[in-house]
């Protein structure tokens, strides 16, 4: 990849089908974005998942050398943090709500304890962090 070279992710990738929204939704409590919030910044430890319910987030990735290399506005019905909370690893990603976007959150336990309730659930969650991985190498290839 050229230095200074932005790479579009496709945002599709976060999507979740209104079923898995639903069921998320229920556990999950607002979030506060009267004006731009950060969700989360890059290599922040994990605390749990976004969900985009309407309005816009801004997704970035940095370089070491701190220039931009990926970039993203997702989509309503996006879950947002699903790599590093699957994978207990930092979050690869920023995400910046932009001001009035109706957001939500659920916490780690609360995602353990629900992914752990039936296969089901846990096959759609497979099935979104798929389509993620897929659209990040379809974006660097």
């Amino acid at each position: 990849m050229q230095e200074g070279f932005v790479v579009p992710l496709d945002p599709s990738a976060f999507l979740a089908d209104p079923e898995l929204l639903g069921v998320l939704s229920q556990h999950a409590q607002p979030v506060d974005c009267a004006t731009d919030r950060v969700l989360f910044c890059q290599d922040d430890p994990v605390s749990g998942l976004y969900i985009l319910h309407e309005g816009r987030i801004a997704l970035s990735m940095t370089s070491q050398g701190g220039k931009t290399i990926l970039s993203a506005e997702a989509k309503d019905g996006s879950l947002l943090g699903l790599p590093g909370l699957i994978s207990k690893q930092p979050y690869s990603l920023t995400a910046v709500a932009h001001s009035g976007a109706k957001v939500s959150f659920l916490d780690h336990d609360a995602f353990t304890a629900l992914m752990e309730s039936g296969p089901e659930l846990s096959f759609k969650i497979l099935r979104v962090l798929a389509a993620e991985v897929r659209a990040a190498r379809y974006a660097l290839f």
